[in-house]
């Protein structure tokens, strides 16, 4: 038997309603050369029940987790279970945007089959029923295709559902992270190839309250520990690009970190020792100033230029 073009990996987790929307978005999609694998984390039946509803509908392959793995290794567990040679990942709360959203993802497989590829996509508030388009600008795509870590700066890809890349990169999520899980398997895998971006809106995003995203937000025990693991997987090297700077800039900033080891209590290991000099210039200056964005943006610049040095003596 031949091996599907693309395998659709689904991590699912209780959310049985948006599940549903999921499982309907790909059934009627225009493109057929594919698989669906389904990893469940629930500890109910809930959605195995919903699948059994699908059995005729798609070539859907069920797999319930012998014991709860969370985020994200149901992930890495759906794409190990899948047998195409494109992943394409879809969590539960995502769905296509349309009958050809697949197909659009196949076409650019094609043409290149050496690629990381992403849509531009659609944000849907399950709150209000609202939504907006998404899509990365030229700047950040420019700078995306020369440093990849700039992703640290602001996600310009999206979440995991607008990708997919060839399975043959063997490439898994890191169980270890939660808040810049995404990112970090971004940066992986653009290390070894280019990207093709999709300028269409592919893919239905939905956000809620009770997302992991959401209650890791703002917790400086959950960020600041996964900031300091990625800037030791890629190097403090990346501090030289601004972009990488400004991010950590705001993360001193928003957290108000007021000296080096209190960083170091936060992350629970030692972190690079270049940060004692960005922390140092952030507290330099009242949080209120700090506060007012091209304030706060100018003077990140300052110190930008004034620890240049220090960042290459540091590699």
């Amino acid at each position: 038997m031949n091996k599907p073009f693309i395998s659709i990996c689904i991590p699912s987790y209780k959310r049985v309603e948006h599940l549903i929307n999921l499982l309907d978005s790909i059934a009627i999609q225009n493109f057929r050369d594919f698989e669906v694998v389904l990893t469940d984390d629930s500890p109910t039946d809930e959605v195995k029940a919903i699948c059994l509803k699908y059995v005729d509908k798609l070539p859907l392959h069920y797999f319930k987790n012998e014991s709860t793995l969370g985020t994200p290794e149901n992930w890495n567990e759906s794409i190990r279970k899948a047998s195409g040679e494109w992943i394409k990942i879809m969590h539960d709360d995502d769905w296509f945007s349309n009958a050809d959203s697949l197909e659009s993802f196949a076409i650019a497989a094609r043409e290149n089959s050496d690629a990381f590829i992403f849509s531009s996509f659609i944000n849907f508030q399950f709150s209000d029923n609202t939504s907006q388009q998404v899509s990365p600008s030229s700047f950040r795509l420019r700078k995306l295709k020369q440093d990849p870590v700039i992703l640290l700066s602001r996600n310009c890809i999206g979440v995991p559902s607008v990708t997919m890349y060839k399975k043959e990169m063997g490439i898994q999520y890191d169980p270890t992270m939660k808040w810049l899980v995404d990112i970090d398997f971004y940066i992986r895998l653009l290390e070894q190839q280019p990207f093709k971006h999709i300028d269409k809106p592919l893919i239905n995003v939905g956000f809620s309250e009770n997302q992991l995203t959401t209650m890791f937000h703002n917790k400086p025990e959950i960020e600041i520990p996964e900031y300091v693991q990625l800037l030791k997987k890629t190097g403090t090297k990346h501090l030289k690009n601004m972009l990488v700077y400004d991010a950590w800039w705001r993360l001193l900033r928003n957290f108000q970190i007021t000296n080096f080891e209190q960083l170091q209590k936060f992350a629970n290991e030692d972190c690079p020792i270049v940060l004692k000099s960005i922390i140092k210039d952030v507290n330099r200056w009242p949080h209120w100033l700090l506060k007012l964005g091209p304030v706060s943006k100018i003077l990140m610049s300052i110190s930008y230029y004034s620890n240049k040095q220090k960042i290459k003596e540091s590699n």
